[in-house]
């Protein structure tokens, strides 16, 4: 709230507690807000026609090619599933038990028809019927209509309805009404039904509707702080980035390089694309197909893939038991090779080894290949770390960092880096939330998401084109940690013993925390979905991190009395490599040899002169050592 002084604070303070005295704590609440707390501009309900089931659009897109069809890839992906989701389900409990009607903010983005069509209440999900189930559906996403359009066709819905959004986030989204009409990117689409060329299929912006988000119950204050607003109000202004951020994806790439005409060139995403730009070259890749079964269906090269893919691989496991036969279990199961593809691509990683007088200095370097921040998004149990292991000739294990013990979910947090933001609550959050006399809450560090009005901790990694400045503006600072301007890689050093041999490092993701997963089980005095989830959590691998890259390193191939170069403009490329390998060096340093090793340490090939033929080589991971008049370092490279 922009012009929110101490007398005003001090008043809705007070409002919190009186109104709070008046909920019996047998009510399981703590915080007596109403849906109206949590209302947002765009369509509301009753006011987006009706929803054909995915059923119907199958009709046509699917059952012909799975690995292009829109159908076989979106029944794959977590949008479809997203409210089957039972880490979301006990989340919500938590988000209603907190502050009541707080999942009506939930439900708009997990199931918007659902939400759009009048069943959002009881907040709970417990009105919602079997079409609502299918998360972010077919007829939903294609009847949706940019509300800053000035498009004549678009007006004419926009005008029956009033608070049109002003900004793209945060579940605002306008839905049209036409049941018949489907928008999309094709200007020369081909179909049984009506169609709209529709630009903002094409944009980002489209993609902000639900991964900008904030908590419309806190406001900006002069202090910079996030104060609780009146209850039963709705926000003072509806500017996203006056409320508390909750996620904040969609600005990250907007104050990305990605975010630019060019974008940036991948080899990895985009398909079809040589550089990647937008949300959907990532995550709607290009592909050649048809889209849709008919014979008079163009075969196109920029096919957008309906895969939608992230990075969870462990909630689809819940699902499909969950849900037998009524979910694609064969698309949930791509659906989870697509995810770790993109796991595995989102970071690259540099390790530089140098001998010191006790040992080796070890820095391991992570770079965001995303266009967003590593990792991004829901931040609750969401992280990913650096494992690092120092074993002596004989293969004992010397020295580790982030050790995770499988058989129980703990990561051992002592000096493990780890990115990750956390969130949590202000004392007079947590004084009008023990208001009913339960006293659990406390100032500080916490998961309950509805109530959480601090950053407490942000290093994730920025992406390509990070400035302080920009993502301050727009709530995505780092908070705890520093990134200088044009950082996309963060550095992490360690020590390890003079008798190591060899040091392997690996970078871990993981879908949810073990500290979650409990909370979310005892924290919930309302029902049994977080015991239930949490019996599904043991029985389905703890949510086994997920190995995103890895490196090896040999000290036998240091040479003490040789200077080590630490310098990471020395680089090689393409990696992987097929034919030649590139090195790339500041100007004024001579290349003395290239000398290649297996990760056995055993000679190769060397060369004096750049590029290197690899051609026969076997694929594989490699070692090349780069030796130079300033000195020599080593790099890992790949050969396919």
């Amino acid at each position: 709230m922009k012009n929110l002084d101490i007398k005003l604070g001090l008043i809705v303070m007070l409002s919190f507690l009186l109104l709070s005295t008046v909920v019996h704590k047998s009510n399981y609440f703590y915080v007596p807000t109403t849906i109206d707390d949590f209302f947002m501009p765009g369509s509301q309900p009753g006011e987006s026609g009706d929803f054909d089931s995915p059923n119907q659009c199958d009709n046509c897109h699917g059952g012909y090619d799975n690995a292009v069809e829109p159908a076989f890839n979106w029944r794959g992906s977590m949008m479809s599933q997203a409210m089957r989701d039972p880490l979301f389900d006990a989340s919500l409990t938590i988000a209603n038990q907190d502050a009541i009607d707080s999942g009506d903010l939930c439900l708009r983005c997990h199931t918007p028809g659902g939400w759009l069509s009048g069943r959002s209440e009881p907040t709970d999900g417990s009105a919602l019927q079997t079409i609502d189930y299918e998360g972010v559906q077919c007829h939903v996403c294609h009847k949706l209509i940019d509300p800053a359009s000035t498009e004549p066709i678009d007006l004419a819905y926009m005008n029956t309805i009033n608070n049109v959004p002003t900004q793209h986030g945060n579940g605002m989204f306008v839905v049209d009404s036409d049941n018949n009409t489907k928008r999309g990117p094709y200007d020369d689409a081909e179909a049984n039904h009506p169609t709209i060329h529709s630009t903002f299929h094409t944009k980002s912006d489209l993609c902000a509707t639900c991964h900008d988000v904030s908590n419309p119950a806190f406001s900006k204050a002069p202090d910079g702080t996030y104060q609780p607003n009146s209850l039963g109000m709705a926000a003072p202004d509806f500017d996203k980035y006056e409320m508390f951020p909750v996620e904040r994806t969609y600005s990250e790439w907007l104050m990305s390089d990605y975010n630019s005409q060019t974008g940036i060139p991948s080899t990895a995403f985009g398909g079809n694309k040589a550089n990647v730009a937008s949300c959907m070259d990532c995550h709607m890749p290009d592909v050649t197909g048809k889209g849709c079964d008919k014979n008079f269906a163009p075969i196109r090269n920029d096919l957008a893939q309906h895969d939608m893919t992230g990075g969870n691989t462990f909630v689809p496991l819940l699902i499909k038991d969950l849900y037998g036969n009524d979910v694609d279990q064969a698309a949930i199961d791509e659906g989870i090779i697509r995810a770790r593809y993109m796991l595995q691509n989102a970071a690259t990683m540099n390790l530089e080894v140098e001998a010191t007088m006790d040992g080796y200095q070890v820095e391991v370097e992570i770079i965001n290949e995303t266009g967003h921040k590593l990792p991004s998004g829901y931040p609750e149990g969401r992280r990913i770390w650096i494992n690092l292991k120092a074993f002596d000739i004989a293969d004992n294990l010397l020295f580790e960092s982030g050790a995770y013990d499988s058989s129980t979910g703990t990561l051992n947090l002592v000096n493990t880096k780890i990115y990750e933001a956390k969130l949590g609550m202000s004392q007079n959050v947590a004084d009008i939330a023990n208001a009913n006399g339960t006293g659990t809450y406390s100032a500080g560090e916490s998961f309950h998401f509805a109530l959480n009005n601090m950053v407490i901790k942000d290093n994730r990694i920025p992406p390509r084109g990070f400035t302080n400045a920009n993502f301050e503006a727009v709530q995505a600072a780092p908070v705890g940690y520093s990134y200088a301007d044009g950082d996309y890689s963060d550095e992490t050093y360690y020590t390890v013993p003079e008798d190591t041999y060899r040091i392997e490092v690996k970078l871990f993701y993981q879908t949810t925390s073990k500290e979650y997963i409990e909370f979310l089980r005892d924290e919930n005095v309302t029902d049994t979905k977080g015991q239930e989830l949490y019996d599904l959590w043991v029985a389905f691998g703890r949510s086994a991190p997920e190995l995103m890259v890895e490196q090896e390193f040999f000290t036998d191939l240091l040479d003490i009395e040789n200077a080590q170069i630490t310098d990471k403009s020395i680089r090689l490329y393409p990696s992987p490599a097929a034919d030649e390998i590139y090195l790339s060096m500041p100007e004024g340093r001579m290349l003395q040899q290239m000398i290649l090793y297996n990760v056995s340490g055993q000679l190769i090939r060397q060369s004096k002169s750049s590029p290197m033929m690899v051609s026969d080589i076997s694929p594989g991971l490699y070692l090349m050592e780069i030796i130079t008049d300033k000195g020599k370092t080593t790099r890992k490279i790949l050969i396919k």
